[in-house]
């Protein structure tokens, strides 16, 4: 996958404790170590927004909705 590059600013204590990420091998780079703490930040705040509009749903709405014909579709089912 393509890259581009970026820059940024990180306060002296930040980079302090990456650079020993680094020296202990936790990650090969200073941009490996940032690209890999953003992904995982971005996967957990799409998982919590998945959540918050799962949560909006009305549970009964859903399952009216989910069971809507479903008894007409049930006659046609093979019985086994």
């Amino acid at each position: 996958m393509p890259k581009s590059k970026i820059a940024i600013t990180l306060d002296d204590n930040t980079v302090a404790t990456l650079d020993r990420l680094i020296e202990a091998r936790v990650f090969p780079s200073r941009s490996r170590a940032i690209e890999d703490a953003l992904r995982e930040k971005l996967e957990r705040l799409r998982k919590t927004r998945l959540a918050t509009e799962c949560a909006k749903l009305d549970p009964t709405s859903e399952k009216a909705l989910a069971e809507e014909g479903i008894t007409q579709d049930a006659a046609a089912w093979p019985e086994y």
